[in-house]
């Protein structure tokens, strides 16, 4: 799951076991690093090379207890 940078991985267990009503094992969290972009353009007749960045995000990975999953195409849970 993709998840708020502010978010720690209590919150985060609670909000899954809340809103797919499953049972939550253990909370692994990565915080991921925005890439570099470069872009070439025209304008005017010249050619601008601009970079930029992609902005920073947080992945929460979850393992639910032996019995329980998510089906995360219709969003449903199973015992």
């Amino acid at each position: 799951f993709q998840v708020k940078s502010s978010s720690n991985k209590i919150e985060i267990k609670s909000a899954v076991e809340q809103k797919f009503d499953v049972k939550v094992e253990k909370v692994a969290t990565m915080n991921r690093q925005g890439k570099l972009k470069e872009m070439t353009m025209k304008s005017g007749g010249r050619t601008i090379r601009t970079r930029g960045k992609r902005s920073g995000w947080k992945k929460a990975i979850i393992t639910l207890k032996e019995g329980y999953s998510i089906d995360l195409i219709r969003g449903e849970s199973g015992v």
